[in-house]
């Protein structure tokens, strides 16, 4: 049975900007995939996040699975990739054949632990059988540290693929997450920063990347007057209507970063004097743009633990979720190659998501608060 809630955990939140793009697709009666509104949303989106090319795409999974193949991901080969993620970062591996290894968190951002990424590729350097690809994930709004993660990455001459699903807006070092490493991407899931309802992005500073990415996403067809086909393809491309949506919402990224920053600050001043409660740090190296809201829960210290207080939520109607349960303790994955996990372990085992959509009132949070502080008492 479905549980509605009047605090959903991260909705949708459009404001009207995207109706004229919308019926300027309707007008022009460009409705499938491809058109104007697609070429223009990848061209604004690539000048918003700094990159040299963007591809619009129907999901950010999508992206992922084209990105591990035009690096050369096939059967047997192994990808090293954060385990602290949603499975949507894993799977384009097995489609392709591949074998993930799993690489820790640390504290600082909860991200991929640079150094056990460097040990790993140590150890297969060793071998002699490095991995085809290093996936690393920018979690809940905030950038990994990649300035080492690339210079490992180089070392061992191994690409590096940036799975910025949830961090859009964020900033590493001045740059955006997503656009360091070969190649990025972006979700606009309905419960992402800005949403097409559903659809992602791919970006890579080489366009050749995105030119050969674009022929895979519409079927690799050749470039003949028939239908002319060398190679297996995809129906990846993003509709006009969706991209249309996009271009309105990209026009308030700012302005939805600043309301769920305002919902963390909130948050923060009415919870943080709780003993046993810790919220996600902010790391030094850049913007976090608190796309969700999340904390760690010490039960001895709080007097409950996580799931006491997302019960709690709950028995409100308010939607609260736990962190990613991590890859390598997901049954599908059983078996699989693990450095470290016990960070990612403890995170998982005390982690709490809280309400963080960017139209939420500032009344909401305090009614979050009240029922975790009501708890705690």
């Amino acid at each position: 049975m479905t549980t509605t809630f009047d605090i959903s955990l991260s909705p949708p939140h459009l404001d009207g900007a995207e109706r004229r793009f919308v019926e300027e697709a309707f007008e022009s009666n460009w409705i499938a995939p491809l058109g104007p509104q697609v070429e223009a949303f990848e061209r604004e989106f690539a000048e918003v996040v700094g990159a040299g090319s963007a591809l619009a795409l129907s999901s950010g999974t999508a992206g992922l699975h084209l990105a591990l193949q035009l690096v050369g991901v096939g059967a047997g080969d192994e990808v090293l990739v954060s385990t602290l993620t949603f499975i949507a970062s894993v799977n384009p591996i097995r489609y392709l054949g591949g074998t993930p290894v799993f690489i820790d968190s640390e504290r600082v951002s909860w991200n991929l632990d640079p150094n056990l990424l460097r040990d790993a590729l140590v150890e297969r350097a060793r071998r002699g059988r490095l991995p085809k690809a290093v996936v690393v994930v920018h979690l809940y709004g905030q950038s990994a540290d990649l300035d080492p993660i690339v210079a490992a990455c180089r070392e061992f001459d191994v690409p590096l693929i940036e799975d910025a699903a949830e961090a859009l807006g964020a900033s590493y070092r001045g740059r955006s997450p997503g656009t360091v490493g070969c190649m990025g991407v972006f979700s606009f899931n309905g419960n992402k920063i800005i949403t097409t309802s559903g659809g992602g992005m791919l970006v890579a500073n080489d366009p050749d990347y995105t030119i050969r990415a674009r022929k895979l996403a519409t079927q690799a067809r050749e470039p003949a007057a028939h239908y002319e086909h060398v190679e297996v393809g995809y129906n990846y491309r993003l509709s006009n209507l969706l991209a249309a949506v996009g271009r309105g919402q990209l026009r308030v990224l700012e302005n939805r970063i600043e309301a769920r920053r305002r919902n963390f600050d909130r948050y923060r001043e009415r919870l943080g004097g709780l003993p046993g409660l810790t919220f996600m740090p902010e790391a030094a190296w850049g913007r976090h743009t608190r796309w969700l809201t999340t904390l760690t829960v010490d039960p001895e210290r709080f007097g409950a633990d996580r799931e006491a207080i997302r019960e709690a939520l709950a028995a409100h109607r308010i939607e609260a979720r736990p962190l990613w349960k991590p890859m390598h303790l997901q049954p599908v994955f059983q078996g699989l190659e693990t450095v470290g996990g016990a960070v990612a372990e403890s995170l998982f085992a005390q982690g709490l998501c809280l309400p963080s959509g960017s139209s939420l009132a500032p009344v909401q949070v305090d009614r979050v608060a009240d029922v975790i502080r009501e708890l705690h008492r």
